[in-house]
């Protein structure tokens, strides 16, 4: 046996040893339904959670396998260049340390849960071993998951934008230009026409990659029986349904991370003043593995912390970053606890946890009681400075070391309108009008979002036309195209829509396609394809940092002129339906889809080929579900199917409903579940 040989044998021996210490895998079944996807049932939660790793790594295993690598800092040795970046922001942020020094405030029902996980993945490794991607990922430990879920929940609280920001040399800005978006709404009995209560799980994610949906369902003997979508290596439901209650997740925006400039000893580069003394920046040596030409070097590179966190020296100066998602690793604890509620009190009991940095949340449940919270760890901050820009980095005054307690954030329990909603918008507009927060009763430094969308716009406008709404209605309403009466896009579009056609005739054609247009996005609407194709004009412009705020009468006929090229060259006409222009791909198969950006069945996109783009974030999983007094009815779907491999008959197998905005009937019922199996079989 060669050396390579040997090395590959002695990580993948331990790999079955930890399978072997943490759970029978005889008494694990999963259950694939006719769609492939996986039912998961066993007696404990850790049994469960093996079950999930095992068969989410049947359908991604690479794409879980990347989360790993990056989360061990060990992308390098597969990417080269850019993996190693990532590593040395793991090592930037002291992730590692942190695991290690707060792995004792991980219940030990977690951490059964993740060595579960651990075993799973480990035992699937260990019989694909010709595709696992860097042996020394192995054996993935509790740890190693810790750290990529904190890597993740800090990526999402900003650290990535705030760190692009310091080295790029510019200040970091927020636009809704090109928002990922997401929706949730949650309807109880004083609306509903049925006295039924209704909730639509509809985050727009990117449809691949490792915050791509994946769908499952958790089932153990100890309590965790839920459907839902999580992402690549998590393990547990990130937001789904229960028999009692269920819940939508959608991105939030208030003030969770803050830049300071540092000032530096002029006769030392590694001293900066704090309170009147110069202190010692901290310098640790980062080791990374990077593979360069198929060969793999080390390179050492230095480490800097300072009392407000990881520090990045620049030409432009010296600065560092603080967040809360840096000092916590519960994040994917709490989740698991929201899992497995039964009720409100439980719920909210374990947001009190205030573990989960970010996002909103809408919630239902089969006792008619809807929520709204704008969740997250926010800072309490000293007045007195402007936390909206860089702040000074030589004062404890701005060194905050407390959150605002859960209990304090912005929430709406049980309004009186009978509804909650949430479109990334403000969360001062979450309710009927009636019913809806003060801003001004929430400290400014908090920094909760003030703006709305096109999308909270609409549905505002769509719920001032029921005074009841059915079940129908509320499916009308998720899958809407329709942009509202007034638009709120960063960039005021108005005077694409009041330019005089008859004065610029070379283009009189396209502008009056436009101002036709009735705003909807439909697979056959052509006047959606001229506005996708000027708007993504416009979101480059964005992108090469030619930064507007209002389409002005000649930047309207530049744009209206390139839109018009843009489709004779591509098209060899300007009246293309959507469907034509955009399309679903996955693999050979290209599907006509609908949606633009910012209406509430959103969609955007990215070049194809031969002119046409193709659906890249967006509508992705959706959970639509009614509680009943016989328990929750629910119906799903997944922009493209369970699996991610080619050669799977669920690599494609629900484009078609996604498209036809149709969905498929999920169930809790174990009978019909194993009656209506594809397969169910054990983990090898």
């Amino acid at each position: 046996m060669g050396l390579k040989a040997a090395y590959t044998s002695v990580f993948l021996l331990l790999a079955l040893l930890t399978t072997r210490a943490q759970v029978d895998a005889s008494k694990i079944d999963i259950v694939r339904d006719k769609w492939g996807v996986p039912h998961i049932f066993a007696n404990t939660d850790a049994e469960v959670a093996y079950g999930l790793a095992y068969a989410h790594a049947e359908d991604d295993f690479e794409t879980i396998q990347n989360c790993f690598l990056a989360g061990k800092a060990m992308l390098g040795r597969l990417k080269g260049k850019d993996g190693a970046a990532i590593d040395y922001v793991v090592h930037l942020l002291r992730i590692p340390q942190l695991v290690d020094d707060k792995y004792n405030t991980i219940s030990p029902a977690y951490k059964k849960v993740l060595e579960g996980y651990c075993a799973g993945f480990n035992a699937y490794a260990k019989t694909h071993a010709k595709d696992v991607l860097v042996k020394q990922l192995l054996p993935l430990t509790p740890k190693d998951m810790l750290c990529y879920s904190v890597l993740q929940l800090c990526i999402s609280s900003g650290v990535d934008d705030a760190l692009k920001s310091i080295l790029g040399g510019r200040v970091a800005t927020i636009s809704n230009l090109q928002p990922g978006g997401s929706n949730g709404f949650a309807f109880n009995s004083k609306i509903t026409a049925d006295g039924q209560t209704y909730l639509a799980i509809n985050s727009h994610q990117p449809l691949e990659g490792p915050v791509s949906w994946y769908e499952a369902h958790l089932c153990s003997n100890e309590g965790w029986n839920i459907i839902g979508a999580l992402f690549p290596g998590a393990p547990i439901v990130l937001h789904g349904c229960n028999q009692y209650l269920g819940w939508a997740h959608t991105v939030n925006n208030p003030d969770k991370l803050d830049i300071y400039q540092l000032e530096i000893n002029p006769k030392n580069k590694l001293q900066y003043k704090f309170d009147g003394k110069w202190e010692k920046l901290a310098v640790s040596k980062v080791h990374l593995n990077v593979k360069i030409a198929g060969i793999t070097i080390g390179v050492t590179k230095d480490a800097y912390w300072c009392k407000y966190g990881p520090v990045l020296m620049t030409k432009k100066g010296t600065f560092a970053i603080r967040t809360p998602a840096m000092f916590d690793i519960r994040g994917t604890e709490e989740w698991y606890l929201l899992d497995k509620a039964k009720n409100f009190t439980e719920f909210d009991s374990t947001l009190q946890m205030n573990a989960i940095p970010g996002y909103n949340i809408v919630y239902a449940d089969r006792y008619d009681t809807i929520f709204y919270i704008s969740n997250g760890n926010i800072p309490v901050r000293d007045k007195s400075f402007n936390w909206k820009s860089t702040l000074p980095g030589n004062t404890s005054k701005t060194l905050w070391t407390s959150l605002y307690p859960v209990t304090q954030l912005p929430q709406v329990l049980q309004p009186g309108c009978g509804y909650v909603f949430n479109t990334n918008n403000t969360p001062f507009n979450a309710t009927g009008p009636n019913d809806n927060l003060d801003a001004r009763n929430y400290d400014q430094t908090m920094g909760y979002e003030k703006y709305d969308n096109n999308r909270s716009l609409r549905f505002t406008e769509l719920l001032k036309q029921y005074h009841t709404i059915s079940y129908d209605d509320f499916k009308k309403i998720k899958y809407d195209v329709q942009l509202p009466a007034k638009l709120s896009y960063m960039v005021n579009v108005d005077t694409l829509f009041s330019l005089n056609a008859a004065a610029h005739k070379d283009i009189a054609d396209i502008i009056s396609l436009l101002q036709e247009w009735d705003r909807t996005a439909e697979i056959n609407s052509i006047g959606a394809t001229v506005f996708d194709v000027i708007y993504y004009a416009i979101a480059n412009d964005f992108k090469n940092q030619k930064n507007y705020s209002i389409v002005t009468t000649p930047k309207a006929i530049e744009l209206y002129k390139n839109a018009k090229a843009y489709l004779m060259n591509n098209f060899k006409k300007i009246n293309v339906p959507l469907g034509d222009y955009q399309k679903l791909v996955r693999g050979d198969k290209a599907l006509p889809v609908g949606g633009i950006p910012d209406v509430i069945a959103a969609m955007y996109s990215v070049p194809y080929k031969d002119g046409m783009v193709k659906a890249a974030q967006g509508e992705s999983y959706i959970e639509l579900v009614r509680f009943t007094k016989d328990g929750p009815k629910i119906e799903s779907v997944n922009c493209y199917g369970a699996s991610n491999n080619k050669g799977s008959i669920h690599y494609d197998d629900q484009m078609q409903l996604f498209t036809h905005q149709l969905t498929k009937n999920m169930t809790f019922d174990k009978t019909e579940i194993y009656k209506n199996a594809e397969r169910v079989y054990h983990p090898k």
